[in-house]
């Protein structure tokens, strides 16, 4: 078959054109808008355009369909470099509903006096990461997974710096285009050494190839192990976390959501694709291997936690912890690489996602806002917001409970559950004993900045009063009314997982 005389199949691809076309649309825009009307035009347009995207994603979830095939391209979807299942499409509605949320966010920071963000160059970076991101989810080659994550990192670095006269800005971009540099490089040449044990680079020929014993070599072994520590990086697990809270801590806040919530999905999902299409029959090497690092990124992020006194490191050692937990699924999914048990596994890991996102969105929102007031963004500053911002106070109340697994926010609880079954069913007990004990850690610093919020403010004529701008009080709630539905719908964040269970198709 001619790869070259084949059709493209402008549906299955509308969501990543449709969000790349926004950006350029952004980027063009700016140059001739006046720069008082820029923010409210620039920001609508990216609005649009991730809307525009989140429809495409909606038509196709009931009708999945691969496109850009090479080689057969028939049943099954083999050695396709681009494939669009339900599985692809729930990670690109995470990654649009992310990106809204921070495009309106961002809105008030761009209209702001001191101007803290330049409204073309926020939105055009945004969208551009967040069409890495699209393209990502539906990556089914190493080389478009690589090219894929460049594009989401990339637009980030740029992002970090935004705020040009800010030392510490440019601290923590250059830690991050560091870091990425070398996670890159590693995962080039992990990639590498895989193709040079298989010759291919679509995963469902690797896969195939990695079946005869005689190509389980030394060299592929190394292979994978590389690839995958390139990909941990990039989620911000440990020991290769070290970026996380110095990167967050010294961006923007509605730059640090993004990182937290959309980048992590992207990385995330790069990972889940590899093993599960690429690298099942070594899933004895890397099933073991992810499961300790699960342990050690939950464990080491949530006692960290405990010692944080400022919001954005807080909550940037809980991305930490929450990725270790991501990471659980896929620990015990060696247990069984045909069949349903894989599938399990990762539908655990889709259905986490979803509900973490809700939450951290919901979280950093009420942050992003509080910061704009409070430039400390000491916890100590939140004493008694109950008392002056009741909303904010129990928007971020209800966000933080949710994460410790605690009602009302019973979200995170049943995230919790879903990932301490697929351990236990997978048959690490070890791995659910570790997640119980991590929730118990992570309560009390959930707990302490809960407690301070509604504690009596010491003069509450020094607590500085606002009004939350229609756009962040927007974004803000359709976090908060996403991780109220999850609260008290799971069956939609079982629904997500069902997605994720056809990974192998």
């Amino acid at each position: 078959m001619n790869w070259l005389a084949q059709t493209v199949d402008w549906l299955a691809v509308a969501p990543a054109i449709a969000v790349a076309a926004t950006a350029l649309v952004v980027l063009l825009a700016d140059l001739w808008l006046p720069v008082q009307r820029a923010p409210a035009v620039l920001t609508g347009i990216g609005v649009v355009g991730v809307l525009v995207a989140l429809l495409f994603v909606g038509l196709l979830w009931d009708d999945p369909r691969a496109t850009f095939c090479i080689g057969s391209g028939e049943a099954g979807f083999a050695s396709c470099s681009y494939v669009v299942n339900q599985l692809t499409l729930a990670f690109q509605g995470i990654v649009l509903v992310g990106t809204l949320v921070v495009l309106l966010l961002a809105h008030a920071d761009m209209q702001a006096a001191e101007a803290r963000l330049p409204a073309g160059e926020t939105g055009f970076l945004l969208l551009a990461s967040a069409s890495g991101a699209l393209v990502l989810a539906a990556g089914r080659d190493l080389a478009t997974i690589i090219v894929a994550l460049e594009v989401v990192s990339l637009p980030a670095f740029a992002l970090v710096g935004l705020r040009r006269r800010d030392r510490r800005d440019a601290e923590a971009s250059l830690t991050f285009f560091v870091v990425s540099v070398v996670s890159v490089a590693v995962m080039i040449y992990g990639v590498s050494l895989v193709y040079g044990a298989t010759g291919a680079l679509h995963l469902d020929r690797i896969a195939v190839a990695l079946e005869d014993p005689a190509a389980r070599t030394s060299m592929a072994g190394a292979g994978v192990l590389l690839t995958l520590v390139g990909l941990a990086f990039k989620i911000g697990a440990v020991p290769f976390h070290f970026w996380v809270p110095d990167t967050y801590s010294g961006s923007p806040v509605v730059v640090a959501t993004y990182l937290a919530v959309v980048s992590k999905a992207a990385g995330l999902v790069g990972l889940v694709l590899v093993v599960s299409h690429g690298f099942p029959g070594y899933a004895g090497l890397w099933g073991p291997a992810i499961g300790v690092l699960a342990v050690l990124t939950m464990t080491v992020g949530n006692v960290a936690a405990l010692r944080q006194r400022t919001a954005i490191r807080l909550l940037a050692w809980s991305s930490i912890a929450h990725a270790g937990y991501l990471l659980v699924p896929l620990g015990v999914a060696s247990a069984g690489t045909t069949g349903g048990q894989l599938g399990e596994a990762m539908s655990a890991t889709v259905a986490y996602m979803a509900i973490y996102a809700a939450l951290n969105l919901a979280a950093f929102g009420v942050v992003a806002v509080v910061s704009r007031h409070r430039p400390g963004a000491t916890l100590e500053e939140y004493r008694g917001l109950v008392h002056t911002e009741p909303v904010s106070a129990v928007v971020l109340a209800f966000a933080l409970l949710a994460l410790a697994g605690l009602p009302p926010g019973v979200a995170g609880l049943w995230a919790k559950v879903v990932i301490i079954d697929a351990a236990v069913s997978g048959g690490a007990g070890w791995l659910a004993v570790a997640v119980a004990v991590n929730t118990v850690i992570g309560l009390v610093y959930y707990l302490r900045w809960t407690v301070l919020m509604f504690s009596a403010a010491p003069d509450r004529r020094a607590i500085p009063t606002y009004d939350v701008p229609a756009a962040s009080g927007i974004a803000i709630g359709l976090a908060m009314a996403a991780g109220v539905a999850f609260s008290v719908l799971p069956q939609l964040a079982f629904g997500l997982a069902a997605a994720g269970s056809g990974i192998l198709g």
